[in-house]
This record gives C-alpha cells, structure tokens and sequence, in this order.
C-alpha cells in the first residue's frame, strides 16, 4: 500500500468519524434540550424515517437513472457495442469484480457512471460521447475509475454518511415548523424551537461542505484504483480527464492559463459537443504544473483537475 492510499483512506475515516460524532453530538444535544430523557426515542424514530426515505431512493434510483439518461443495456452479442461488454469484463477481472450490466446513455454529453441498488444490481454506464471522443485504453482507465465505486461500495458508504446532514436537516425542519405553529416541547417556547430549528437547517448546509470533502476523497481513491489495476491506467486516465475537458469546453486550456477561471469540476460535465478541440498534451502539462488554491473546489464533488492530474502522476511510479 503506497502512501497516497494511506493518506486517502486515513483522510477519509478521520472526516467520516468527525461527520458521525458531530452530528450525533449536536442532534443529541439538542433533542436533549427539548424533550430531556425521551431524546434518544426521538432521534431512532428521526432517524429510522430519514434512513427509510434514503433507502426507498437507493433502491429505486437506479431506474430513474436509466430513464433520465435513456440508458439501454448492451449485451455481449450486440453488433455494435458488444465489444463494450468484453472490455467492461476485463476491468472486472483486473479488480476481482462480477461483471456489472452495461449500459450505452444516449444523451448529449461525455459521461461515465457506476450505480446500483440490491433490486438493481451493480451497473456501469458510458455516454456515447465518450466513446467518440477516447480510445479503448483511455475507456478502459474510466471504467478502472467506474468499478473502483463498486469495489469500494462508495454509494453504500456515502449514503449511510449522509444520513447525518439529512438528520440534522430533518430535525432542523421539524423544530421550524414546530416554532410556527406553536409546538415547542416540553420545555421551551415556539421562538426557541423556531430559532434553534432555522439553526440546524443552516448547520445541516455546512455538513454538506463535509460530504462534499469526503466525496472528493472518493473520487480520488477511485482515480487511485484506476492506476493500480489497468496497465497504464494512470497515464490513460490522465488523457481522458484532458479529453473530456476539451471536449466539455474546447477553450479550456487558454482559460487554465489565464489563471484560476474555476470551471466546473465534475470529472464528466455537460456539453453537447462531441468532438476533442485543443491539445491534450499541453493541458496535462500545464495541470501537472498548476499551483490549485485549496478552494479551487471546494463546492465541487470531484477535485479540481489538476489535483487529479498530479496524483496521477505520482501514481505512475508508485504503482
């Protein structure tokens, strides 16, 4: 195990754990305040109907998906993309996976994407986009990307995480409306309950700038997983990012130099064009050189790409 793995999953245990004890922390304290010694019975039952909804949304997520991005399942015999399905195979064999459903998305833009539920099951789906604009290789490094979600079970763990911040929004909500009407608690007045539930909503804003960090460990744990189970997966991933950048905005390479213009960080964002503008050589180059501020993203869900780029390239000689 290589120090970047070390760094990412001690940085992801330690943020996970203070997300968990704070929240639990603040919402005891605070249901404390209101109903005493029936506080714990009033966090399960919060708890309990925030998790359900949660769940029924995993579960039934991956459908709305499909619909929304008009994904069709490819199959191995499929005579124009069933080639996808072998090369998906061999990134599964690479990381000791079952074979995922694949899915072609017949939408605008180039995307790649790893989801799933247990009525579902694990899937993968590539924008047709993407596949004009990268090479197999360079599919083969995304999809490194795609499955390492699926091996570190990311959607499972991001949802039980963000069961906190809906937890706290849940709670915060309640007390508002409570305040309003003039159901305060035992113990306090409506202007209390009003005030501390308008506290918590604001609160449960800010446990999102802490999912948003844990995401973006995520990400890169799966960039990591990427260069460590493809051949010259780290080098491939590096070109795709600089494609689909291009691509997504073909004058991105002059807005980088003229310094900080943050564009959008998600690793596969939207734009209907289809073709690679620009040099890709000379974007990787001037991200492995980027000096990123550490806001730069930090109301992204992806780090910013030249982030990405420079553990990348790390990741080629430790690997």
């Amino acid at each position: 195990m290589n120090i970047i793995s070390i760094k990412l999953k001690l940085g992801m245990i330690l943020l996970s754990l203070a997300v968990f004890v704070a929240g639990f922390a603040l919402v005891y304290g605070v249901l404390g305040y209101f109903y005493g010694s029936f506080a714990p019975f009033v966090i399960v039952a919060s708890l309990i109907f925030v998790a359900l909804l949660n769940i029924i949304q995993w579960l039934i997520g991956p459908y709305l998906i499909n619909a929304m991005y008009r994904a069709k399942e490819v199959t191995p015999d499929d005579p124009n993309y069933g080639w996808l399905v072998n090369l998906v195979n061999e990134v599964a064999l690479y990381n000791k996976l079952s074979t995922p459903k694949v899915y072609i998305a017949d939408v605008s833009f180039p995307n790649a994407f790893a989801y799933g539920s247990p009525i579902a099951g694990k899937r993968v789906a590539i924008t047709l986009p993407l596949l004009r604009i990268l090479n197999k290789d360079e599919i083969k490094a995304v999809l490194g990307h795609e499955l390492g979600h699926l091996k570190h079970r990311d959607v499972e763990l991001l949802l039980a995480i963000g069961l906190i911040p809906a937890l706290i929004y849940w709670i915060g909500y309640s007390l508002m409306w409570s305040g309003i009407f003039g159901g305060g608690g035992q113990r306090n007045s409506s202007l209390y309950a009003w005030i501390i539930g308008i506290a918590l909503l604001l609160v449960s804003f800010v446990f999102q700038f802490l999912m948003l960090g844990i995401n973006r460990m995520r990400e890169s744990y799966a960039d990591l997983n990427s260069a460590k189970t493809i051949p010259n997966g780290a080098e491939n991933l590096q070109r795709a990012l600089a494609k689909i950048t291009l691509t997504v905005d073909p004058r991105a390479l002059e807005k980088y130099k003229d310094k900080n213009n943050v564009m959008k960080m998600l690793f596969f964002a939207s734009s209907p064009q289809e073709d690679v503008y620009g040099n890709v050589d000379e974007l990787i180059e001037h991200w492995k050189n980027e000096k990123v501020p550490w806001y730069a993203d930090i109301v992204s869900d992806h780090p910013h790409p030249a982030k990405r780029i420079q553990m990348l390239e790390k990741l080629k000689y430790q690997v």
